[in-house]
């Protein structure tokens, strides 16, 4: 097996990223988690464990080149090595197959610290966890656990997540994409745009629709005549990670790539509940940073002869800041619980992911204002998280549709059919 358990992994490299976090780069990464009502508390010493060593990895490894990554629209690819040494593909995946068999707090506890480094490099473990493992171990047939899953594991396989269209966005049920029986495989065609990972991706979980228009999951691979996958550019967003477009022109995908035991949207919506869920704590983590930014920078900004956090307009922005991050905080904290028991319901799932990114979004324009002209410059976090969180705010269902999920859960009755 590529590791003995995540566990012995962050009790081994806890200390080793710790310290050289402190010892080469404390001084631009300063973070201090904000931790008004001792939500610490609540977690186990695992679940710290494995927060603080995803905490010292992207202290050492994403701070001090995540800047460059976003200017230049580069994605790291060395970061795949590390995220998959912290654990942060298929944390959640049995050990069986790879995973490291941690429970849902866990997961959400990394994805935090991801995105409290960058929402590119969440969504870059956020796709191959929730939108390619998931479906692979959930829906697949063993052959498929066993070909597939160790190897997205370990980092050694890449994946992404066909669903969003050109013209099918909120709608996934009126997908064009479909594929045909030819007796010994299946023809596919179709197209998939604003695909996180896609450009390097090695193989694709695509949904499409057979000749009847049921939908159903294929594992298509890199390499399969007529599959490409051509690079999106011109982002003003999710710069520091790859999106890109999948397309299909008369792919042959072998027979024993469908994913057997799911059919309809059951599949792919229940892909995004996952994902979803890890984008709830996610975008909690761009809020901490932006506050902590602006906190820290709000003591050390002199003007009219004191620092800026001494005003009452600023204490102010601090103050909800703080508030909002601590009611986000708890209401993951209990989805988490929630999830662990089997009990969360998409609806909950929605209401937090909703509300997490919102709030980020807020703070990280509050937090801007606080660092005032320096808040638009690389030098500090604001602007970036901002930019990102506008793509958070869309993807996984976007901020309206989550509402009438809410909506309709409250009443019974769908406003978007």
């Amino acid at each position: 097996m590529w590791f003995k358990t995540i566990r012995e992994i962050a009790h081994s490299s806890k200390n080793y990223y710790i310290c050289a976090a402190k010892k080469n780069y404390m001084a631009t990464d300063r973070y201090i988690a904000p931790d008004y009502y001792l939500l610490d508390d609540l977690l186990t010493d695992e679940h710290k464990l494995i927060r603080d060593t995803a905490r010292a990895w992207v202290k050492k490894e994403v701070s001090p080149i995540v800047e460059e990554a976003c200017q230049t629209t580069v994605f790291p690819k060395q970061w795949i090595k590390g995220l998959a040494d912290i654990g942060a593909f298929g944390p959640y995946i049995p050990q069986e197959y790879g995973g490291a068999g941690l429970d849902q707090i866990s997961y959400g506890l990394i994805m935090q610290e991801l995105e409290r480094g960058d929402s590119g490099l969440r969504s870059t473990a956020s796709v191959q966890s929730s939108l390619v493992m998931y479906p692979i171990y959930t829906f697949g047939s063993e052959e498929q656990r066993k070909k597939y899953l160790p190897k997205l594991a370990t980092g050694e396989l890449m994946g992404c997540f066909g669903l969003t269209e050109p013209d099918h966005g909120s709608n996934p049920n009126g997908m064009l994409s479909n594929f045909k029986d030819k007796g010994d495989h299946y023809l596919l065609n179709g197209s998939k745009m604003w695909i996180s990972n896609a450009p390097f991706a090695d193989i694709a979980v695509v949904w499409a629709k057979n000749e009847e228009g049921i939908i159903h999951g294929l594992i298509v691979e890199r390499g399969m005549a007529g599959f490409t996958t051509p690079e999106t550019h011109g982002k003003w967003s999710l710069r520091a990670s790859a999106t890109g477009e999948l397309v299909f022109d008369n792919v042959k995908v072998p027979k024993e790539n469908l994913l057997p035991n799911v059919k309809g949207l059951k599949g792919p919506l229940s892909c995004l509940n996952s994902a979803r869920y890890g984008i709830s704590w996610g975008a909690l983590g761009a809020a901490m940073d932006c506050y902590d930014s602006a906190l820290r920078y709000s003591k050390e900004r002199i003007q009219f002869g004191k620092p800026i956090g001494g005003f009452q307009l600023t204490q102010k922005k601090l103050a909800e800041m703080v508030t909002e991050i601590t009611k986000a905080q708890l209401m993951v904290w209990r989805l988490g619980v929630l999830k662990n028991e089997n009990r969360a319901t998409p609806a909950q799932i929605s209401m937090a992911k909703r509300n997490s990114v919102i709030t980020a979004l807020q703070i990280a324009r509050e937090a801007r204002q606080i660092h005032g002209g320096m808040g638009i410059t690389g030098e500090y976090p604001i602007m970036r998280h901002m930019m990102n969180l506008e793509s958070v705010v869309t993807y996984e269902g976007t901020h309206d549709i989550h509402l009438l999920i809410t909506g309709m859960d409250i009443t019974g009755i769908a406003a978007f059919e």
